[in-house]
């Protein structure tokens, strides 16, 4: 097994997965399901596994709408992914293929509004009523990218009802089924949503699932599988695998990158090499692991500039100090840098976002602090604290 940091892991080559999605097989027996994740966690693995591999009663179908625009672009790219299927079937006639062709979907001369509802509910419809010993399952990854890129182009009732179709369509065929995945997002979406005065819940019916980091014996599995694939020399593979799982906080991305670094570099897996060319990656201006995303989204989530403010001083505070701190030490700390601030129901508010986004960890004492250690490492560089 090689080293392949950010590409796509062949179903085989996801590990420590398998409970999980033994447990989402299960849980979509009954209702659909929301799969909740930080981003390079390996969510799109996990899907691409289940796809690939699904129980007999169940017909997948795959789409990842993070580059969908448009209500318009969403209705469009279903009822080709379900024109594919009906054409294997030899279907020729069908509700959704004239609704496309009246109204020349696929025309990008035609200014008339197009009637992406109909669209959308007769495609899904159309491939409903072919399915009889199987079961439909639509995985469609980030959709929470693909909602809000919708609001911004076609305006937060239009988003809104985008999200409240899918919820009636699950509610009118329940055999359907259907698995939204992202990052973080869906709740800030929902959220600018309701700041518009729309009043909708279309993921309440929705079991959330979310996607951990790996168990430290599945995360040290992998990381000498992949040292044996690109055939490292190590005094102690073990020893090796143990360091790079731990300095990965068990990311499977990370534990990628690790490995391929040793390789590029021409480096033994030892320890203290594996310990140095994280700390190299962890200030490279080229930033190979994607990192500045966790300071560089804050701004587009916390839109408010209070609420940015709020969250870079929270996370500066726990980055600075290991120690877990309550609400009534970060609020101090909040006053002692000078801030005219003292709502601790609005710190309460961005902290329980910033948990949600997965910034912060709450401890049993219900303290916070950085969820990753990893993350708060590199914070703590990337801010010069």
């Amino acid at each position: 097994m090689k080293a392949n940091p950010g590409g796509r892991i062949a179903p085989e080559n996801v590990f420590g997965r398998d409970r999980l999605i033994e447990t989402i097989w299960e849980r979509l027996d009954q209702q659909c399901v929301l799969i909740n994740a930080e981003r390079r966690i390996g969510k799109t693995s996990i899907i691409n596994k289940m796809v690939a591999s699904p129980p007999d009663k169940w017909f997948p179908i795959y789409q990842d709408l993070e580059r969908i625009h448009s209500a318009a672009d969403f209705a469009s790219e279903v009822y080709h992914v379900v024109q594919q299927f009906l054409g294997k079937w030899k279907i020729v006639a069908n509700a959704a293929q004239r609704i496309y062709e009246d109204h020349e979907f696929s025309s990008v001369k035609k200014k008339t509004k197009k009637p992406w509802k109909s669209l959308l509910v007769s495609s899904i419809e159309d491939l409903v009523n072919q399915q009889t010993a199987q079961s439909l399952i639509m995985f469609w990854d980030e959709v929470p990218y693909m909602i809000d890129n919708i609001r911004k182009t076609d305006g937060e009732q239009v988003a809104a009802e985008v999200l409240d179709t899918l919820r009636s369509l699950r509610q009118q065929h329940p055999d359907l089924r259907m698995v939204f995945t992202g990052s973080i997002g869906l709740h800030h979406v929902l959220a600018g949503l309701h700041d518009a005065h729309i009043a909708t819940a279309p993921v309440n019916d929705m079991f959330s699932v979310e996607v951990t980091p790996l168990a430290p014996a599945d995360a040290e599995s992998l990381a000498q599988q992949l040292l044996q694939g690109e055939q490292l020399d190590s005094s102690n593979i073990e020893d090796a695998a143990t360091a790079i799982a731990v300095e990965a906080d068990f990311f499977p991305f990370y534990i990628h990158h690790i490995v391929n670094g040793l390789k590029t570099d021409g480096l033994p897996a030892e320890p203290d090499h594996i310990e140095q060319l994280v700390a190299r990656h962890l200030v490279d201006a080229n930033d190979p692991w994607e990192l500045a995303h966790f300071r560089t989204r804050i701004p587009i989530y916390y839109t408010s500039d209070n609420d940015a403010k709020l969250a870079h001083m929270i996370l500066d505070g726990l980055a600075v100090d290991s120690q877990p701190r309550d609400v009534a030490a970060l609020l101090e700390e909040v006053r002692l840098k000078g801030i005219e601030f003292d709502d601790r129901e609005n710190l309460l508010r961005v902290l329980r976002l910033m948990e949600r986004d997965h910034y912060l960890s709450r401890t049993l004492e219900g303290e916070y602090e950085f969820r990753f250690p990893l993350i708060r490492r590199w914070w703590k560089l990337d801010r010069g604290l």
